[in-house]
């Protein structure tokens, strides 16, 4: 993804001026007007406070890390910076959230169905489930009598069941559905290639420039 953003970046007319990775841990961010962050989980806290603490806004997609995520708009909120956190940064998987919500809400009055979902990602993917999938289960759970998702192995009638599938060479594939003893409702969004996660996350770091405060897709696109 970091090597996709570099290059979406340079076609938009930006310049990269500084790369943290293992091989360069400590590079400096005094000519950049935004980092972006997709980094492995163990490494985000520390590359977004990098980046928050020299005054540089951040746009984050890294999962994985989320039990840290109050700290971390803490420190933006105290430094009077900016950060922005997408699970997923496809516009078309942000607008699938919208329509994800919209339709949890018009279920929330048919208990004869029983909602589940299930998230496809490439082999090198490390957490499961995606964080997509996450922000989906967020989206469906006040609607329904569950109050958690968990891993559909380890899931009972009282959780919102997530199927984690890792295969090779695939960027991605989410599925909602909605099941009953007479039909099935789903709705699904599959990604073509990782061009469109690239897009998204420059346009966000575009979007973020000059701005103060936490945000994130919903702000960028304007989706209420």
């Amino acid at each position: 993804m970091g090597k996709a953003i570099a290059e979406v970046a340079k076609t938009r007319g930006h310049k990269i001026v500084a790369t943290i990775d293992k091989d360069n841990p400590n590079d400096v961010f005094d000519d950049a007007d935004v980092a972006i962050n997709f980094s492995v989980p163990s490494a985000a806290v520390s590359n977004i406070t990098h980046a928050l603490q020299q005054g540089v806004p951040v746009v984050c997609g890294t999962t994985g890390w989320l039990s840290h995520k109050s700290d971390i708009e803490g420190l933006c909120t105290e430094q009077n910076g900016a950060f922005l956190y997408a699970s997923n940064f496809s516009l078309g998987v942000n607008i699938f959230f919208a329509l994800n919500k919209k339709l949890a809400q018009m279920m929330e009055q048919h208990a004869q169905y029983s909602a589940s979902l299930e998230e496809i990602h490439h082999t090198e993917k490390l957490d499961a489930p995606s964080g997509t999938a996450i922000t989906l289960a967020e989206g469906i759970l006040p609607h329904i009598p569950q109050n958690e998702w968990k891993l559909a192995e380890e899931a009972s009638k009282n959780d919102l069941p997530i199927t984690a599938l890792r295969e090779p060479h695939v960027p991605g594939t989410h599925t909602v559905t909605y099941n009953s003893d007479v039909d099935k409702i789903q709705i699904e969004h599959i990604a073509h290639s990782r061009d469109g996660f690239a897009l998204g996350a420059v346009v966000a770091a575009e979007w973020i420039v000059g701005k103060n405060g936490i945000f994130t897709m919903n702000d960028v696109l304007n989706i209420t």
